[in-house]
């Protein structure tokens, strides 16, 4: 395609001078006698490069200098000056000018100027499409990434969710124990400022809290009478399996650590390790007061699901030895209705 050269100076003889010369090199041009004129032309036609002596009657070459550079600042700009003018010359460089000759000037240079202004243009346009496209580029494959992340993260939340429901039934829990301790944990780690991945690490934990308890056997697992003693340390194993389960895996390995600690007690008398206080994981302590919670206003094969007032008697009572004392107030501090709401269910 040719270019389009605007030509603006108020010498009739050099507007044609210029555009006979530059039109033998193929080159499309146009001419305007002054500043307002050679705006008119830019508002009707693409230009490529425009061509503007400084001083002219009325509005300035500066002045079309600057206003053009504001409205397309890829247009390339050739400026023609007095040899007692290079001052002004040198600010219009400072404003965006691509080049500059000087009266009188030969006519081959001011081709040849031309020409390499042309071209310097044509692969700054180059560069800068490149550069659109290939950030465009970029954001559909960043889109992707993100989208097949989103469905891989999905993807795994479902299969979390699959076993531990598969683990629910198996322990012939009503409804879904993980799902609602799950809820529960979420709401208060909400409630303790808890966001973003923190909190879903926190649900990850709370959710796969008793996925060791797969390598208990049913003998053990679903015995209707009380367990004894040997029985009972093969049941506390489950924490440091669901451990080792998770840990190797890298995004659960947060999650893993709530596990390790969700049968911990704040006075150093749970287990596996005995953890005191605030050695173990806030997320563990946040999961032990809720799991509570769900235990008693939950059906058992062996009692019918207690009053949510006995829930607040229980926490009361061990609070500063089963539990942090300070999650135990909050919890204490939340009205009823909005566990029942992240329970879906009233409470008797």
């Amino acid at each position: 395609m040719r270019e389009h050269i605007l030509i603006v100076d108020d010498e009739e003889m050099i507007r044609s001078l210029l555009s006979s010369a530059l039109e033998q090199e193929n080159y499309v041009c146009t001419q305007a006698s002054n500043v307002d004129e050679a705006f008119i032309i830019l508002g009707e036609h693409p230009v490529d490069l425009v061509i503007s002596d400084i001083m002219m009657p009325g509005r300035s070459g500066v002045e079309l200098l600057r206003d053009l550079k504001k409205v397309n600042h890829d247009i390339a700009v050739l400026m023609i000056t007095g040899l007692s003018d290079m001052n002004t010359a040198m600010e219009c460089v400072h404003l965006g000018a691509d080049d500059y000759i000087t009266k009188p000037f030969g006519i081959n240079r001011v081709v040849l100027t031309v020409k390499n202004l042309i071209e310097r243009r044509s692969l700054a346009l180059e560069k800068k499409n490149y550069q659109v496209s290939l950030e465009f580029k970029v954001m559909e494959q960043t889109s992707q990434i993100r989208k097949t992340m989103n469905e891989l993260s999905n993807a795994y939340d479902n299969t979390l969710s699959a076993l531990v429901k598969a683990l629910d039934v198996r322990e012939k829990e009503v409804g879904s124990h993980s799902e609602r301790v799950m809820n529960y944990t979420a709401f208060l780690g909400g409630k303790l400022g808890m966001a973003g991945r923190e909190l879903q690490e926190l649900s990850k934990g709370a959710l796969l809290h008793d996925i060791g308890k797969i390598g208990i056997s049913d003998n053990i697992l679903l015995k209707p009478g009380q367990l004894d003693d040997g029985e009972w340390i093969e049941m506390r194993k489950h924490p440091q399996v669901g451990y080792a389960i998770l840990s190797e895996i890298d995004f659960l390995k947060t999650p893993a650590e709530i596990i390790l600690g969700h049968h911990e007690r704040f006075d150093g008398t749970g287990y596996p390790k005995q953890l005191r206080g605030e050695q173990i994981p806030i997320g563990s302590r946040i999961f032990s007061v809720v799991d509570t919670l769900d235990a008693m206003t939950s059906d058992r094969p062996y009692r019918r699901a207690l009053p949510f007032s006995m829930v607040v008697a229980e926490i009361i009572k061990y609070r500063g030895t089963q539990f942090d004392p300070a999650i135990a107030d909050l919890f204490l501090s939340i009205p009823r209705k909005h566990w029942e709401d992240c329970a879906g269910k009233r409470f008797i």
